[in-house]
């Protein structure tokens, strides 16, 4: 009696469905939406592994404006991929007057590029996503390690011999060494950090 009733919590995003991702994107449309920050905060480190001619694969593009702020850079060969066709369109829309920049409805887990078709691939926090209901990094679920294998197998095969991946991410290296550092992929592996200026510690990883 008398006792205010409580509301349930909300349910937490389902950043691994599409169809969240779909609605975010019919609200949002086009307008910039940075995970993790924008170029300026990552371009110390990328520069040195890009060139101008490359052929570049951003995965999970969502509606930040990485693609084309490397485009304005003078990285004039990129193609941007997201599962959300909401997503697509607006960034099409968008970015029409830079014929450069393509863009594809895609699942990051199946391709649909020929092998080696590209030097460079690039994600900023799309496998993040994989892990996102992941509660121990130590022990990570079967159904998320096969998914992060698929994703990493379909960036093996659509990069040339001697191409880039580079994965900005949340994710201590520690955390994602073992995914990328199997036999099958033939990578050799470094890493940087990132600092958030903002929050005045290393947050970030590449």
């Amino acid at each position: 009696l008398g006792m205010e009733r409580r509301r349930a919590p909300a349910a937490p995003p389902r950043y691994g469905r599409r169809r969240f991702w779909d609605a975010l994107y019919r609200r949002e449309g086009a307008e910039t939406r940075e995970w993790l920050g924008g170029l300026s905060r990552f371009l110390p480190q990328l520069e040195p592994e890009l060139r101008h001619g490359d052929r570049i694969l951003v995965l999970g593009c969502g509606n930040s404006a990485l693609s084309h702020d490397l485009h304005e850079l003078g990285y004039t060969d990129v193609t941007s991929i997201d599962f959300s066709p909401a997503c697509i369109a607006a960034m099409r829309a968008r970015y029409a007057r830079c014929p450069g920049l393509r863009w594809a409805v895609m699942d990051i887990r199946a391709l649909a590029f020929p092998d080696a078709s590209f030097d460079v691939v690039l994600e900023k926090g799309t496998l993040d996503v994989l892990m996102v209901e992941e509660t121990d990094p130590w022990h990570v679920s079967p159904q998320a390690a096969a998914a992060m294998r698929r994703v990493l197998a379909e960036v093996s095969r659509v990069l040339r011999p001697e191409g880039c991946f580079i994965s900005i991410t949340f994710a201590q290296p520690h955390f994602r060494k073992p995914h990328y550092a199997q036999e099958a992929f033939g990578w050799s592996l470094c890493h940087a950090a990132c600092r958030d200026e903002d929050a005045g510690a290393f947050h970030y990883f590449l």
